[in-house]
């Protein structure tokens, strides 16, 4: 069986599929996925994972930070995606900080587990 076919996140978070493309492994990457988005493409993957973020951190809380499976890391990633997008959902309404005039986050370097 092919990684596509078993899927990139745990057999119990196959719902979550569709939202790969969210896995991102680097915190500026996923700062840029949500300024590249659209606010419906945002709200999807939030109502998607909200209910199932407790789920996939019970999840995660049986294995080591250090020594996570690669499908669990993804459904880390996965995770660390849904609190880029909370804000621009929850509060911003928007992919982009208002008023934040040119302003722009980068990050240079990430923190490592």
């Amino acid at each position: 069986m092919t990684t596509a076919e078993a899927g990139i996140f745990p057999p119990e978070f196959a719902d979550l599929e569709p939202f790969s493309d969210w896995s991102i492994e680097q915190d500026d990457d996923r700062y840029q996925k949500r300024l590249s988005s659209s606010m419906s493409e945002m709200q999807a993957l939030y109502d998607a994972l909200v209910p199932r973020a407790p789920a996939a951190m019970e999840y995660l809380d049986q294995f080591d930070l250090k020594d996570l499976p690669d499908s669990a890391l993804r459904l880390l990633w996965l995770l660390y995606s849904l609190t880029a997008v909370s804000f621009a959902v929850d509060i911003f309404k928007q992919p982009k900080i208002p008023d934040s005039g040119s302003a722009y986050i980068t990050f240079v370097r990430e923190p490592r587990p």
